[in-house]
């Protein structure tokens, strides 16, 4: 999977544009969306993700291609602006203030590990975004929160506690475990 230079401005433009207009909806004719680079118009996982000042202010995403690679910048860039949970909607005064960040993802895959050890040997911090569920509840992180927490086992029972799961559940053994990896890119 690779993105042009071209791709990835279009992308950002596209969510910022719906950040701006507060609208899901791609207002784009036919024709603008048949002129798309191929690969925005195939079906991806991605995440769009807005920081201010260097600090997390939204992110949101789909992890499975379910949507056009456009269609899913669009949604989530008004997602993570106005739907994230954690934050406020954003406001018209925090526009020229934010950077996006748009991360493409790769198809999820099982990984078998037979203990924490193993799946800990087998995970590769800054390359792969993982997914935990258990019981029904699930959570992700995308590669690049590797970087806040470079340590495996913080890495891991923060992942726990996204899921509403026991923190060090991970040391039980009985956790589904899934990876990707991502293409990231922003505008800064």
């Amino acid at each position: 999977m690779e993105l042009d230079n071209e791709t990835k401005k279009i992308l950002l433009n596209l969510a910022r544009s719906a950040i701006l207009s507060k609208s899901k909806k791609a207002n784009l004719t036919e024709e603008q969306i048949v002129s798309l680079p191929k690969i925005a118009k195939e079906k991806r996982g991605g995440f769009v993700t807005i920081h201010k000042d260097g600090n997390l202010r939204g992110c949101i995403g789909y992890i499975l291609p379910i949507y056009p690679l456009y269609q899913v910048v669009i949604e989530n860039g008004y997602n993570a602006a106005y739907l994230d949970y954690r934050f406020n909607e954003l406001t018209k005064d925090e526009f020229d203030k934010i950077d996006i960040e748009i991360s493409v993802l790769t198809i999820p895959e099982k990984l078998v590990y037979t203990d924490y050890n193993d799946l800990f040997n087998k995970i590769r911090p800054n390359i792969d975004g993982v997914i935990i569920t258990k019981n029904g509840s699930s959570a992700t992180f995308l590669p690049q929160v590797w970087e806040q927490l470079p340590d495996k086992k913080d890495f891991f029972s923060n992942l726990c506690l996204k899921a509403n799961l026991n923190i060090n559940e991970w040391e039980n053994n009985t956790l589904q475990v899934e990876t990707y990896q991502a293409i990231v890119f922003g505008e800064k």
